[in-house]
């Protein structure tokens, strides 16, 4: 029987028993009504899967007993970079969701010059808090156990001068140089996919994309919506390069 398994912001070792956040007791107790002496997974980001047991259930919280550590190892050796220009709501989840089970291994929600969701300072960290809640899902459905870094909301210009060195700048483009057919190889240091918001990039993003040394990319004749864009590009990139 598959156990379920949580995302968990705390050092865990063998041995251990600690008490468990409010949402994450919530989750195990009353959403799958798990009891005392049942077995759940926890995980927090390390590579490893912790098997636990719920030592104590009470009205608002229950305590855990690691009983074994398991180093996982399923993440991709290529190793993708997203940045998205930030999208309205369930789309912006959907993004983030599926991109982590595909096996990103960072993302970057970006202001691009179209985005139509703007984010004060209060907004915007209650939506990275409730980002870092779906992609910490979407790890524990997809059984991952490394948890793609996801930074604030940020400017496009600022994204861009923040990437690491040396990795495979891309952004979709019909009439770009790539295509995948060309990329034969993983380049060592990742590859980063751009993606613009539902507006798509202006004509002065594109600029600073080039300016950064992003490249077209070829994915077929038809033009995609920004939920399906990045997706598609990372399924097809995992596909030749990484391992799908």
């Amino acid at each position: 029987m598959r156990l379920t398994r949580c995302p968990i912001d705390l050092p865990l070792h063998t041995g251990q028993t600690l008490s468990l956040p409010e949402e994450t007791a919530n989750h195990l107790v009353r959403v799958m009504r798990l009891r005392e002496g049942d077995r759940c997974v926890l995980f927090n980001g390390d590579g490893h899967d912790y098997a636990a047991t719920l030592a104590t259930v009470g009205k608002r919280d229950a305590q855990v007993h690691i009983d074994d550590a398991q180093p996982l190892d399923n993440e991709s050796p290529l190793a993708i970079t997203l940045l998205q220009g930030i999208a309205r709501g369930e789309k912006m989840d959907l993004i983030l969701q599926k991109a982590t089970e595909l096996g990103v291994s960072a993302i970057i929600p970006v202001n691009a010059e179209r985005t139509e969701v703007k984010l004060d300072a209060a907004r915007a960290e209650k939506r990275l808090a409730h980002w870092r809640s779906v992609v910490g899902s979407a790890c524990g459905q997809s059984g991952r156990a490394r948890i793609p870094a996801l930074t604030p909301p940020q400017s496009l210009a600022v994204a861009v001068d923040t990437l690491p060195a040396d990795t495979l700048r891309l952004t979709l483009d019909p009439l770009g140089a790539h295509r995948l057919a060309s990329l034969s190889q993983a380049p060592a240091n990742g590859v980063v996919i751009a993606i613009g918001p539902e507006g798509g990039w202006s004509p002065r993003d594109r600029q600073q994309l080039q300016e950064a040394g992003f490249q077209g990319l070829q994915l077929g004749p038809r033009i995609l919506r920004t939920e399906t864009a990045g997706l598609a590009a990372i399924a097809a990139l995992q596909a030749r390069l990484g391992d799908l």
